[in-house]
């Protein structure tokens, strides 16, 4: 029987552009065509396609989510590939069709086991595909841990970068590294032979330290404006870097509080469209509906948008969905097709996830549809339901 599914009177979000009264034809995991309304009303299916008239929603593709801790209650700091599968369900209600399960720096053992649990997922997801592991560290800046712990941080060691890999079999995507510390350069060319992708962050580099990380290949960046050396004029810092060089990609956390959303229109005004990620950044207690919200070990209380240790109140991390990410970037004055493709064509570029990210033909049948109030209707992944409110 034919596995295929045909949207139609949509607006499809390509990933690049708007197509007015379109549709989008998926068939055996794939994208089989996009074509026009007008098309439609004369083409003929065979009675195994399902046909959904979405009421002139947006059809986008899925949105990738390239740092992400937890979700629903669920995070990558449980060391339980249960948990992880959690988290790929849960994703896919609010949209998001893949995803990179993020670490904090714990010690050694704990931290190969949390990767081993991800690894231990991949390939049984019931929701977002796991792509592979991000880490987040352990090789930073002491001086700019953000929430990380600082016992955790560690000098460059490549004897436990080895142990990291070899835990992960091979699928550590991309990795968080601060560029000025020593034997950093040793440490980038380790990581460009095993295809992982650099990002600055949480780093207290100068300007200079930052353009030898850039000729090492760390050419993408851990959520700009957090946790990095500021920009000042005698010295640009992290983020004079990012900013000053359009070969500098990076991560944008849309919830309006850990970045100004205007500061978020200055960066889309002198940085390349192609280069800026958005991502959640959030953490184990995100949407989660009942219990005690627990992120990293510690009790937390959501107040204003971000979650705070209630022991103390100090902020603990984003509260961010994708979705929610997208409605945000709209309402500061970004066009739908731009945020969306902040969401989805840039970090499977970034990322080099081959035919994702976009709705072309030949491409993951990865979808979501949308409402005008960013409603969440239906999630496709791999050309299968898995949410439908039709």
């Amino acid at each position: 029987m034919e596995n295929a599914l045909c949207f139609h009177n949509a607006t499809v979000v390509t990933g690049y552009s708007l197509m007015e009264n379109s549709c989008v034809y998926v068939k055996d995991g794939k994208i089989e065509d996009v074509f026009s309304e007008r098309r439609f009303l004369n083409k003929h299916f065979s009675p195994e396609v399902r046909i959904i008239d979405v009421d002139k929603a947006y059809i986008a593709p899925g949105l990738i989510d390239t740092h992400i801790h937890g979700f629903a209650g669920f995070g990558t700091e449980d060391n339980s590939p249960d948990s992880i599968l959690e988290m790929s369900k849960a994703l896919a209600e609010y949209g998001v069709t893949a995803f990179n399960p993020t670490l904090y720096p714990t010690d050694p053992e704990n931290m190969t086991g949390c990767i081993r649990a991800i690894v231990d997922a991949m390939g049984h997801e019931e929701g977002a595909t796991i792509m592979g592991v991000h880490l987040e560290g352990p090789f930073i800046s002491p001086e700019k841990p953000g929430a990380l712990s600082p016992s955790a941080i560690s000098p460059v060691n490549l004897d436990l970068m080895d142990k990291l890999w070899a835990a992960s079999n091979g699928n550590i995507v991309n990795m968080t590294v601060a560029p000025e510390l020593k034997n950093m350069r040793e440490l980038a060319l380790y990581c460009i032979k095993k295809n992982i992708v650099l990002q600055a962050g949480h780093t207290n580099a100068l300007y200079e330290n930052m353009l030898e990380g850039m000729q090492a290949g760390i050419l993408h960046s851990t959520h700009l404006f957090n946790a990095m050396s500021q920009m000042h004029h005698r010295n640009p810092g992290a983020v004079g870097a990012i900013l000053i060089h359009p070969e500098m990609s990076c991560e944008i956390i849309a919830d309006g509080i850990h970045v100004h959303p205007d500061l978020i229109r200055l960066l889309a005004r002198d940085k390349p469209i192609d280069k800026i990620v958005l991502i959640t950044d959030s953490l184990k207690p995100t949407e989660q509906r009942e219990g005690t919200l627990i992120a990293n070990g510690e009790e937390v209380v959501l107040q204003g948008g971000c979650f705070h240790r209630k022991a103390d109140g100090v902020i603990a991390g984003s509260s961010l969905s994708m979705i929610r990410g997208v409605k945000n970037l709209v309402s500061f004055g970004f066009p739908v097709e731009t945020a969306v493709r902040f969401g989805s064509a840039n970090p499977a570029e970034i990322m080099r996830y081959s035919k994702r990210g976009s709705i072309m033909p030949g491409y993951e049948g990865d979808l979501i549809v949308f409402d005008k109030q960013f409603n969440v209707l239906a999630t496709v992944i791999k050309g299968c339901l898995k949410k439908n409110a039709f």
